[in-house]
C-alpha cells in the first residue's frame, strides 16, 4: 500500500461520510510500519470499532468517529468486511510473556508512612518491556546476555527482541546461571521451546567463553540440530529472526459484528 497515493485518495473515499458542517478530517494509517508520534514515541494502537465506508485494490477505509478514519493495509487483514459492515479492528501490539499488553501499567504494592497499603501504577510513555521469566541471575554473563535480549531491537526497529520471542511462541524456559567460575565448564544459557508456522522445536543460546561470543542451538522436532557459533550480541537479533519470525504479526484482526438495532422510541 503506498500511502503518497492513498492520502490523495481519501479525501474522495470520505468525502460523503462527512457531516457537511465539517471542513476538516483525521486518519490513521496500519500497514504493519508503527509511525512515532509527533513526540517522537511509538505507541501500540488500542483496538477500535467501526463501520467500512470504502474499499480501494490496497485499502480498507473504516470509519471510527464523527470525521475520524482508519485505513487498513487489505494484504494484512485476517479477513475481507464487505462495505457497509461493522467491524472490530485489532492491530498488532507488542505483548508481554504472560500475554498481557506489554504497556500494561506495572502495579504494585506500597504503604504510607501510618503502614496503610495501597496500590500504584506506573507506565514510561512508548515503554513496552516484555521481561524474561527468569530470576535476577548470580553469574554476570548471563545478566548480560538476559539484558541484551530484552533492550536490543528486533530487526523491524519496533520491537524489542523478547517481543519477537512472544510472537514466536517461546515459553518453558529454562536456564543455566553458574557461579562467576565455572562458565567455562558449566557455560551460561537460556533455553525455550517455540511453537510456530516458521519453527517447532527447542532454542538454545549459550555463551561462550573463549570466543566471547554467542552459540545459537536450533532443535527442530524430529530434525539435526542446527547450531549457529560466534553470533555476537548485535546479531543476536537477526539470527533469532531468520529462524523464528515469519511476519504473521503484522497482520491485522478484523472480526465482524452484528448491525447496530434500535428499539422504537
Amino acid at each position: 500500500m503506498d500511502p503518497t497515493i492513498l492520502r490523495a485518495q481519501l479525501p474522495a473515499l470520505v468525502r460523503l461520510h462527512i457531516p457537511s458542517n465539517v471542513r476538516r478530517f483525521t486518519y490513521c494509517i496500519l500497514d504493519g510500519v508503527p509511525r512515532p508520534s509527533s513526540l517522537g514515541i511509538t505507541f501500540d494502537p488500542k483496538p477500535f470499532e467501526g463501520k467500512v465506508v470504502a474499499k480501494t485494490a490496497e485499502a480498507i477505509v473504516v470509519k471510527t468517529g464523527r470525521a475520524e478514519f482508519a485505513v487498513l493495509d487489505r494484504s494484512l487483514v485476517t479477513m475481507e468486511p464487505d462495505e457497509g459492515a461493522r467491524v472490530l479492528v485489532e492491530p498488532y501490539a507488542r505483548r508481554r510473556f504472560d500475554g498481557l499488553r506489554a504497556d500494561t501499567p506495572e502495579r504494585r504494592t506500597e504503604r504510607t508512612a501510618d503502614g496503610t497499603e495501597f496500590i500504584s501504577e506506573t507506565m514510561v510513555l512508548g515503554a513496552a518491556p516484555a521481561k524474561l521469566p527468569i530470576p535476577k541471575p548470580r553469574c554476570p554473563e548471563l545478566a548480560a546476555l538476559i539484558e541484551q535480549l530484552e533492550e536490543l531491537p528486533a530487526p523491524d526497529g519496533f520491537r524489542r527482541i523478547t517481543h519477537m520471542l512472544v510472537d514466536a511462541g517461546a515459553k518453558v524456559f529454562n536456564w543455566v546461571d553458574p557461579k562467576p567460575s565455572d562458565i567455562c565448564k558449566t557455560p551460561p544459557a537460556i533455553t525455550f521451546t517455540v511453537s510456530a508456522a516458521k519453527f517447532d522445536g527447542g532454542v538454545r543460546i549459550l555463551y561462550d567463553r573463549g570466543a566471547d561470543a554467542y552459540v545459537i542451538e536450533f532443535l527442530p522436532v524430529g530434525q539435526p540440530i542446527d547450531r549457529v557459533e560466534d553470533v555476537y550480541f548485535e546479531e543476536l537479533g537477526s539470527v533469532l529472526e531468520s529462524r523464528l519470525d515469519d511476519g504473521s504479526w503484522r497482520r491485522i484482526r478484523v472480526t465482524p459484528l452484528p448491525a447496530r438495532t434500535y428499539s422504537p422510541a
